[in-house]
This record gives C-alpha cells, structure tokens and sequence, in this order.
C-alpha cells in the first residue's frame, strides 16, 4: 500500500493515475467501501461520495517521489 489512513476516519488515501494521466486519490473506508477523488477533493467515481479535500490535494500535490505515491516501484 503507498497511501496514509486518515486519522480519524480510518480511511485510506491512496493514488492513482486517472484517465487523463494526472493524479486522482481512490478512498477506501475500514468497511471497503470505496471512492475516487480529484486533488481538490470532488468526487469522480465510485460509492464513497465525500472525501476529506485537504488529505486529497496533500497526497496527490507534485512533491517527486515519495513513500506515499509509490513514484519509485
């Protein structure tokens, strides 16, 4: 897993490429439930449909390679 649980949620944030080659964070909650998100926070997919936009935009910002996008593997 290359995202981080939110810590008070228990949701994990983790990111993906979306469609257009750009960043989308994909949010799965404890029960498996899942959604995909843009960077700011606005739903694109999936049946989770509120996302914490501030978790969104820090993990899918252009920091470079780092343990939580995975940009290394």
């Amino acid at each position: 897993m290359h995202g981080i649980k939110h810590p008070l949620t228990g949701e994990v944030y983790e990111v993906e490429r979306g469609d257009d080659g750009g960043p989308c964070v994909v949010v799965t909650t404890p029960e498996g439930t899942t959604g995909t998100f843009t960077m700011d926070g606005r739903y694109l997919a999936g049946d989770l449909k509120v996302a914490d936009a501030h978790l969104c935009g820090w993990m899918a910002s252009a920091r470079g390679a780092n343990r939580f996008r995975g940009d290394d593997d």
